[in-house]
């Protein structure tokens, strides 16, 4: 089974509109809400690759019924910890004219530590064959060695884990060998504090990741494509035509695709073909992408090896 938790999970609140002109009132010409958080979204599209998932996390208050109620229409499985506060509301604004997309991001509820324990508890389920997909930012209070708890736990009752976050919380799992790690080509410079000059380089510190622990490293480069560098190989997917209309989710969908597929199949080349055709398909799409929009956009990735 894979397990995606989503530590602070959100209503986002899409909003389209020609331009968006600050100190002044503006009016939308699309407006959607959608469940969101990154693990959600890894969910989504494993549903959409028919492989099955539970989803956990904190949700809370009229917001966290809210996003329930929403995510329903997705006949997720979840198993979600119930706390005091409210789930957050992120807005995100997507100016057409102007090619701009700006959020504006809640805090999310602080969480209790009755309620962490709650959460923790629930994780004794998983074992051996299972994988774990950690995604995204914690909650306020919620200490940054959270995530290496959690990785703790669940392998040390067999669980493979996938963790997609950024700085010290990421280098601090390596050790723990993460099945995969998917920074950007931003973050990944800013986890080194370097500026890079060409493609070579990228693959040089996403090594570095690997000689720390992770088994795979995912670098998504926008417009540039995606690389995936193993212990020996570096391979590259490009970018495949199409329009961006909404980039939120496409960084998890990547993900997503991967980690289902390597999961079945155990072969990261093709994981990585999936995983590029995922993110590209969600990027192209005002929500998460359907399996007829991945499939399509599959036809037009190639992989190479560098």
């Amino acid at each position: 089974m894979i397990y995606t938790i989503t530590v602070n999970p959100s209503i986002d609140y899409v909003l389209q509109l020609k331009n968006l002109n600050t100190g002044e009132v503006n009016r939308t010409s699309n407006d959607v809400k959608l469940p969101g958080g990154k693990g959600i979204n890894v969910s989504r599209i494993l549903k959409e690759l028919k492989l099955d998932s539970t989803a956990l996390g904190f949700v809370g208050g009229a917001t966290g019924s809210m996003f329930e109620e929403l995510l329903s229409q997705h006949n997720l499985k979840t198993s979600f910890t119930k706390v005091k506060e409210d789930t957050r509301i992120n807005v995100k604004i997507n100016a057409v004219d102007q090619n701009e997309e700006t959020e504006i991001n809640g805090a999310g509820p602080q969480i209790s530590e009755s309620e962490k324990k709650t959460f923790m508890d629930n994780l004794n389920t998983i074992g051996d064959g299972d994988i774990v997909i950690m995604a995204g930012s914690l909650c306020k209070n919620l200490n940054s060695d959270f995530y290496l708890d959690i990785a703790k736990k669940i392998q040390k009752n067999g669980a493979e884990f996938v963790i997609d976050t950024t700085g010290q919380a990421l280098l601090d799992t390596l050790p723990l060998h993460p099945l995969v790690v998917k920074p950007n080509h931003h973050e990944l410079a800013d986890l080194f504090n370097v500026t890079f000059k060409d493609e070579q380089e990228i693959i040089t510190y996403a090594r570095k990741l690997l000689e720390q622990g992770a088994k795979h490293a995912l670098v998504s480069m926008a417009g540039d494509g995606a690389l995936l560098v193993t212990k020996d190989k570096a391979y590259k997917a490009n970018a495949p035509k199409g329009t961006v209309i909404n980039s939120v989710g496409a960084g998890d969908s990547m993900i997503a695709g991967f980690s289902g597929t390597f999961m079945d199949t155990k072969d990261p080349i093709e994981s990585f073909h999936i995983g590029a055709a995922c993110g590209s398909a969600t990027a192209f799409s005002q929500d998460i992408a359907t399996k007829e929009k991945i499939d399509e956009v599959y036809k037009q990735i190639t992989i190479t090896e560098l």
